[in-house]
């Protein structure tokens, strides 16, 4: 029994990955909690699935959020800052229907994965778009980090 628990605990601490490769480089991590009302005029998009919302609050995320809500009752929310990009002036993506397009390289992101979609073929490493947490209770969606 000794050396099972000694194989489990060996397990688990090797079976955790602190690879800081998968960590974009380009984005700090921002800590911020942000309730959007869907009674409100400003979040109105948001009770149809499909229609994105850009939430450039001070204080959420890095240059804001993108919020879409991608089912009945399932929403999505991405940093609104270019993931290739470190942030500048030209960093804050703009969306183009269901998508949104970094301005300094014309990368395409879909908000309803977050990936890339014209990742370029030139052996470079690029990032898809940084993912928050949402939860809903009733009409208020929470987004945070």
């Amino acid at each position: 029994m000794k050396h099972f628990w000694t194989l489990a605990l060996l397990l688990i601490l090797f079976g955790c990955d602190s690879d800081p490769e998968n960590r974009n480089p380009f984005l700090q991590e921002a800590r911020f909690r942000f309730e959007l009302d869907l009674n409100l005029p400003l979040y109105n998009n948001l009770n149809t699935i499909g229609n994105p919302v850009y939430v450039g609050n001070a204080g959420v995320g890095i240059r804001g959020a993108f919020v879409i809500r991608n089912g009945i009752d399932t929403f999505l929310a991405f940093e609104a800052s270019c993931p290739n990009q470190t942030p500048n002036e030209c960093s804050t993506m703009e969306i183009e229907g269901q998508n949104v397009v970094c301005p300094c390289d014309g990368l395409t992101y879909s908000l309803f994965t977050g990936q890339l979609l014209n990742r370029p073929d030139d052996g470079n490493r690029y990032f898809d778009l940084l993912f928050y947490r949402t939860t809903q209770s009733g009409s208020i969606v929470t987004i945070s980090n």
